[in-house]
């Protein structure tokens, strides 16, 4: 799957009220650490099928909604939902983590 970016609020909650885990990178352009493992969340995406990867960029005007309603205080935080729920989350551009938080959540068919 290729990385979504997710604009609206509704959009947003729809994703994550699904029961398929989601795994949402919180970043912004000027985040030096959100561009350095950018790239490993994206190889990720590729890689696994059974996850779906999405993008919220927090200084866009209606993703700011998102970021608010979850309550995002540092950027890169990886936050992974399944059925409107928080399962997991990471905070900081770690590769370890965010490979423990993705696979934690991989689901074999």
């Amino acid at each position: 799957m290729v990385v979504k970016a997710v604009t609206s609020l509704a959009e947003f909650k729809e994703i994550i009220s699904q029961d398929k885990v989601s795994i949402f990178d919180f970043w912004a352009t000027w985040c030096g650490p959100c561009r350095i493992i950018s790239p490993v969340f994206e190889q990720f995406s590729e890689k696994i099928s059974s996850i779906d990867f999405y993008k919220v960029d927090v200084d866009g005007a209606t993703s700011r909604e998102i970021s608010e309603e979850v309550g995002i205080r540092a950027m890169p935080t990886f936050i992974a939902f399944k059925g409107g729920e928080r399962v997991g989350e990471v905070v900081g551009a770690i590769p370890q983590q965010l490979e423990a938080l993705i696979t934690k959540h991989v689901t074999v068919a």
